[in-house]
């Protein structure tokens, strides 16, 4: 994998990065950030760059302005949809999901506001999720006689339960932050101000390990809980035999017995 230079000329996100880490903000903030289509499309291909370029190590996925996270899908832009658009439109999101759960580097959902509809599937499709404490999360399709179009019936359950998961979705409840906490939907609730320094620390964290070991970590996890326990575990024994494989096992091991510190080459 060689590096990628940052893509250029992006209208709704922005895109940076510094110190291995990608930051990447929906950068709607009139709106809420709210997803379009344009927006979708643009979160594609920031995460197709971030997929190839070598540097990237963790991503931060965030909302511009103290208000939102992403609050929810363009409703205008829904409301014009004939059964066939619809369709056509929810496999294109749900790819561009796929694609941020599957792009190889772990992606912190950094929860600064409202995180509904198609923002809440957004964070749940991230590695973890972390929330400053003002943040409210909810699935609330079924108000406007639809349902979460972008994962939520699926990724949602899988996180926190089928039973909660029907209550958030039938009720269109919109939930705090601590809640989230409570029933699973994210890892931490901090402070605004906590938000990102401890994103960073864990990314931090993270850039210590083995790339490698990181990618093929989250690929046992993400693949293995989609099968039996069995054929997860024959998985998670040819990853581990994969891993054996790296020059960065023989240095991490090394480095353990010579009590030092490893220096890995994700290779």
């Amino acid at each position: 994998m060689s590096s990628s230079p940052v893509p250029a000329n992006f209208e709704n996100i922005l895109f940076e990065k510094k110190n291995a880490i990608a930051y990447v903000t929906v950068n709607r903030p009139k709106v809420l950030n709210a997803l379009n289509m344009a927006t979708m499309e643009e979160l594609r291909r920031a995460f197709h760059a971030i997929k190839q370029d070598a540097e990237v190590r963790v991503v931060m996925l965030t909302g511009a302005g103290e208000k939102a996270f992403i609050a929810g899908a363009d409703i205008s832009e829904l409301a014009r949809n004939n059964p066939v658009e619809a369709k056509a439109y929810t496999h294109q999101g749900q790819s561009v999901l796929n694609l941020i759960e599957n792009c190889g580097k772990p992606v912190i959902a950094c929860i600064n506001g409202f995180a509904l509809g198609g923002g809440c599937e957004i964070a749940m499709a991230c590695t973890m999720r972390l929330a400053s404490d003002n943040a409210k999360l909810g699935q609330p399709e079924v108000k406007l006689g639809i349902i979460p179009g972008y994962g939520g019936t699926q990724r949602l359950p899988r996180l926190v339960g089928k039973g909660v998961a029907m209550q958030l979705v039938l009720a269109a409840e919109t939930i705090s932050a601590q809640e989230a906490h409570r029933i699973g939907l994210v890892n931490e609730v901090v402070t605004p101000g906590e938000l990102m320094p401890r994103a960073e620390a864990i990314a931090q964290k993270i850039i210590a390990n083995a790339p490698l070991a990181v990618q093929w970590a989250m690929e046992a996890v993400n693949k293995g809980m989609e099968m039996p326990l069995a054929e997860g575990l024959f998985l998670e024994a040819t990853l581990f035999g994969l891993c054996c494989a790296t020059e960065d096992k023989k240095e991490g091991t090394t480095a353990f017995l010579e009590k030092r510190g490893a220096k890995f080459k994700g290779k």
